[in-house]
C-alpha cells in the first residue's frame, strides 16, 4: 500500500518529509536485518547484558556459528523452534540464526506451565525447544505427553537425564559460520508465531511473515523521523523479548539502525534505575507498571531519567496522570501508540514530529489504512465510537491452523482488531474499550477505560480496573477494583469522587480495594480473571 494512497486520509499531513520521500518497504528477511548492519557497524557495541559488551561483528558471527550448528542436525527450512528463555543475548543468537535458516521461531512465555506449553508444542508441532536449565522440571512433564526432536540448553548447569539435548555454547564453539542463508520468501514465508489470546480464551498463534516485521520496524523507524539518528542511539530493553513489543520495538528495531541494545534480564525498579544512571539509555519501549514504577520510586530524580530522547508504551493502556508525572520527571515524551501481536505488533503512535494529544493513541503507522466500522464492516464518520479495522504490511498473515477464526479476523484484507474506538476530524485514534469488555447498563454504553482514566486522576489511586457485572434490573452493573497508595481512602470516598466527575451511569456502584491486580508477566492486566471471578460470585 503505497502512501500516496491514503493522501486523502486526515492523517497524512502529520507524516515528517523524509516519510513522504521514502520508497516502499523493501523485500527483506528478518536475518537481513543483521547482516546489513553488521557491515554498517562492526565494531560497535549491539548488546550490552550485565557485564557482557558484544559486537555487531560478534553478534553476527556467533548467530552464523549457531545457525550452521543448527543445518547440520537437520534444522530445515519452515520447522518450528520454540524459544522459552528469560532475556539474554542466547535470546536474540537463537532468534536471528533461526531466521537465517528459514525456521519459524515460536514464542513461548517461560513462565507458562506445563499444560500451555504443551499445548503450544501440539499447536504447532514444535519440532526444536531452545531453553535454559532451569525450566526442566516443567519440559519434564511435558514430555511424557509430546517429544522434541532437540533440546537446545543456554547454559551447562543441567544434571537432568533428557534425550537429545545440546549446550548451545558447545555448538557455537565447535562450528565455522560458514552456512549460507536460506533464500526466503519474505512475503509468505513465516518468521514468528507469536501466541495471542490467553487473556481472553484459547491461545491462538498469530502467523508473521519476514514481510511483516520487516516493515514493522521501518514503519517504527519512520515514525520518529530523522531525530533518530542511525548508529548512534541506545536502548534499554526491559520487557520480555518473548512478548512481540520487546521483540519488535526492543530487538529488532535497535539492530535495524544499529543502536545498543542494553537487555535488562527482568524488570526490577531499582536495578533498572541504576542501569539508567551509568549507561544513559536514549531509547526506551516500556509498559505501563514500568512507568508507574518510576513515577511512585521516591528518589526517581537522582537518576538521570532526563537522558531519554524517546520513550514508547505498548501492552496496554497508560493512563494520563503517569504520563504527566513521568514526562515532569524527565523532560522525555512518551509516544504513546497502540498494536498487536497480530499486527507484528505497531500501527500507530503520536508522532513526535507533530501535534500530539494526550489519551490517543496517535496516528496510523505509514503505508496503514484505518477505519471505525459498523458490525457489518461499513465506515463509521469521525467521532463515531465503532470497532477498529486495519490493513497494512504489518498485519499477520492469520492465525496458524485456524482458518475459520483467520475469516473472522481478516474480512477482505481488513484486520478486525475488536477493540472500540474514535477518530477525530485530524486522523488521531482513542481507544474506548474492548468491544467484549463494553458495558450495558440500563441500556447505556459504558467504556472502562473512560472510568479507569478518572479514577487514574485521583492521588489516593496507583492501579484501576473496570469491569461489568450481572445485574437483574439493568443488565450489569459497573464495578470497579483499585490499589491505593493511601491505605486512608475508602471506597465510599471514591464512589463520592467519581460522581463528581461522571455522568451518574458511569458511576461504580461497587468499588473495591485490593492489594494487587492480576496481570501477566509483561504486565498486562487480566481483566478476564476479575470478570471469572465476579461471574462465579453471582452465579451468571
Amino acid at each position: 500500500m503505497a502512501l500516496d494512497k491514503l493522501i486523502d486520509r486526515p492523517w497524512y499531513r502529520f507524516y515528517p518529509e523524509v516519510m513522504n520521500d521514502s520508497p516502499s518497504l523493501p523485500e527483506c528477511s528478518v536475518y537481513q536485518l543483521l547482516n546489513d548492519s553488521e557491515k554498517k557497524y562492526g565494531d560497535k557495541v549491539a548488546l550490552r547484558f550485565q557485564d557482557q559488551r558484544i559486537s555487531y561483528k560478534e553478534l553476527k558471527d556467533t548467530v552464523d556459528r549457531l545457525a550452521s550448528s543448527w543445518h547440520d542436525l537437520g534444522m530445515k527450512k519452515g520447522e518450528r523452534i520454540g524459544l522459552m528463555l528469560s532475556n539474554q543475548p542466547m535470546y536474540v543468537y537463537a532468534y536471528y540464526a533461526a531466521q537465517k535458516l528459514g525456521a519459524t521461531v515460536v514464542q513461548i512465555n517461560p513462565m507458562y506451565m506445563p499444560r500451555e506449553i504443551e499445548e503450544i508444542s501440539h499447536e504447532v508441532g514444535l519440532s526444536y525447544l531452545v531453553t535454559e536449565s532451569k525450566y526442566l522440571k516443567k519440559l519434564e512433564i511435558v514430555m511424557k505427553s509430546y517429544s522434541y526432536d532437540q533440546l537446545f540448553l543456554t547454559d551447562q548447569n543441567s544434571s537432568f537425564l533428557l534425550p537429545n539435548i545440546h549446550f548451545i555454547e558447545v555448538l557455537i564453539e565447535e562450528m565455522a559460520p560458514d552456512q549460507e542463508a536460506v533464500p526466503i520468501q519474505v512475503r509468505e514465508d513465516i518468521a514468528v508465531i507469536q501466541f495471542t489470546g490467553g487473556t481472553t480464551g484459547k491461545m491462538k498463534g498469530a502467523m508473521l511473515t519476514h514481510y511483516n516485521l520487516v516493515s514493522n520496524v521501518i514503519q517504527s523507524h519512520l515514525m520518529y523521523g530523522n531525530e533518530m539518528k542511525l548508529g548512534e542511539e541506545i536502548t534499554l530493553t526491559a520487557t520480555p523479548l518473548y512478548h512481540v513489543y520487546a521483540m519488535t520495538s526492543g530487538m529488532n528495531l535497535s539492530i535495524y539502525i544499529g543502536a545498543t541494545n542494553i537487555i535488562v534480564p527482568k524488570f526490577d525498579v531499582n536495578a533498572v534505575l541504576r542501569i539508567i544512571r551509568e549507561e544513559q539509555p536514549t531509547f526506551f519501549p516500556g509498559v505501563p507498571t514500568m512507568y508507574n514504577a518510576f513515577v511512585n520510586h521516591p528518589d526517581v530524580a537522582e537518576y538521570g531519567l532526563n537522558c531519554f530522547k524517546f520513550c514508547s508504551s505498548g501492552s496496554a493502556p497508560l493512563p494520563i496522570e503517569v504520563i504527566n508525572r513521568f514526562e515532569a520527571i524527565t523532560g522525555a515524551v512518551i509516544g504513546e501508540g497502540f498494536g498487536m501481536s497480530e499486527t507484528s505488533p505497531s500501527t500507530h503512535r503520536n508522532p513526535p514530529f507533530g501535534e500530539r494529544k494526550i489519551g490517543s493513541i496517535g496516528i496510523p503507522f505509514p503505508e496503514t489504512d484505518c477505519q471505525i466500522v459498523d458490525e457489518d464492516g461499513n465506515e463509521l464518520p469521525h467521532k463515531s465510537v465503532g470497532e477498529l479495522a486495519i490493513k497494512g504490511p504489518q498485519v499477520m498473515k492469520g492465525y496458524w491452523n485456524k482458518p475459520e477464526e483467520t475469516s473472522e479476523s481478516i474480512k477482505n484484507g481488513w484486520l478486525r482488531t475488536g477493540d472500540l474506538a474514535t477518530m477525530d476530524k485530524d486522523g488521531y485514534f482513542y481507544i474506548v474499550g474492548r468491544k467484549k469488555e463494553m458495558i450495558i447498563t440500563g441500556g447505556f454504553n459504558v467504556y472502562p477505560q473512560e472510568i479507569e482514566s478518572v479514577l487514574y486522576e485521583h492521588p489516593s489511586v496507583k492501579e484501576a480496573a473496570v469491569i461489568g457485572i450481572p445485574h437483574e434490573y439493568s443488565g450489569e452493573r459497573v464495578k470497579a477494583f483499585v490499589v491505593v497508595k493511601d491505605s486512608s481512602i475508602s471506597e465510599e470516598e471514591l464512589v463520592a469522587y467519581c460522581y463528581e466527575h461522571l455522568t451518574r451511569y458511569k458511576v461504580p456502584k461497587q468499588i473495591e480495594i485490593r492489594d494487587s491486580l492480576p496481570r501477566n508477566t509483561v504486565g498486562k492486566l487480566l481483566k478476564r480473571l476479575l470478570i471469572t471471578e465476579k461471574t462465579i460470585e453471582t452465579g451468571r
